[in-house]
């Protein structure tokens, strides 16, 4: 059972659970925030006359007693006609403004928190990503982009991925590892349709070429790792980036491991349609069993999209394989 609250700040708290018509839940596991859409129809004989909605106006969204979405209403649609659309986004949509930050030796743990606070957004628990980044100076950058950049450097240090979220209404940092659905999609199970991509168009690289500004050598330091074979395969996809020229060679030939061994292999990517489990969201992994393109692992859902109209719930699933 759906159950939709606007809450006005001001002491009014609205169930609107009855005239909701339709519910969409959109979530992403990288640099978005999680939002909600709702339809219902105004101006019923039932409804209190005192009922308001604005902008700024916190609404919640539980369903079966599930925290599902906790936000706030970010534009409202209506016209003649008696529909209104109601667009939401949770806390993620404020570290989309712009400011400037230099960090030294802090974790990306330690990033979200220094943000969160000046900011002042409500932190649930985050994850202890432990790897210390020796330096980010972030001038003019997007909020969410700075925390973006403090996990992927983390994870090219350490491999460890992780997936930061608003949790019905706290910020949350999890390891991908710990966010294993408990059921499977796919024949037999939810599942309805799909669609399977395997690709080197975009994110694939057999060949990793770094480059550190060397201030007492006044030249730049080259490493490189790559993949013969798969060069023989698919022709040269070279990767080039900067690095901070205070990182060791140790640290750099780290990089340049983990970033080969992440970005070495075709991307495969996965889109299902399936009955709604409103458990599921970006960010968790999900198992896979479609025999007919004989697949049977784990896949890492990207974006996630709910929608319910009536007694339906379907899920939509971008997924991607780790």
């Amino acid at each position: 059972m759906l159950e939709v609250m606007i809450d006005n700040k001001d002491g009014n708290v609205w169930d609107i659970s009855d005239l909701v018509s339709s519910f969409q839940w959109k979530t992403g596991r990288i640099g978005k925030a999680s939002s909600a859409e709702l339809q219902f129809v105004k101006g019923g004989i039932y409804e209190n006359k005192s009922f308001r909605y604005s902008n700024g106006d916190i609404l919640r969204v539980k369903k079966d007693g599930f925290g599902v979405f906790y936000g706030y209403i970010f534009s409202i649609d209506t016209g003649k006609d008696e529909q209104v659309k109601i667009t939401a986004y949770d806390q993620l949509r404020y570290l989309m403004s712009n400011d400037t930050y230099v960090f030294k030796n802090v974790t990306a743990t330690q990033v979200i928190q220094r943000i969160a606070g000046d900011f002042g957004l409500k932190v649930g628990a985050l994850a202890d990503t432990g790897h210390k980044i020796p330096s980010m100076i972030e001038d003019s950058k997007k909020l969410m982009d700075i925390v973006c950049k403090a996990l992927d450097l983390t994870l090219i240090a350490t491999t460890r991925n992780y997936v930061f979220y608003d949790d019905f209404g706290a910020l949350r940092l999890r390891n991908i590892n710990e966010m294993a659905v408990e059921f499977v999609v796919g024949d037999g199970s939810l599942l309805y349709d799909y669609e399977f991509k395997r690709s080197i168009d975009s994110d694939t690289h057999n060949r990793v070429k770094l480059v550190r500004d060397n201030k007492e050598s006044g030249k730049r330091d080259v490493y490189i790792a790559q993949d013969s074979a798969n060069i023989a395969r698919w022709g040269r996809l070279q990767l080039y980036e900067t690095v901070d020229e205070k990182a060791n060679a140790a640290q750099i030939n780290e990089m340049l491991n983990n970033l080969l061994k992440l970005k070495n292999r075709e991307q495969k990517s996965l889109r299902l349609s399936a009955i709604g489990d409103i458990r599921v969201r970006a960010g968790c992994y999900v198992p896979v069993i479609i025999q007919e393109i004989s697949i049977n692992q784990y896949f890492l859902i990207d974006e996630c999209t709910h929608t319910i109209e009536g007694a339906d719930h379907t899920m939509a699933l971008e997924l991607k394989v780790i």
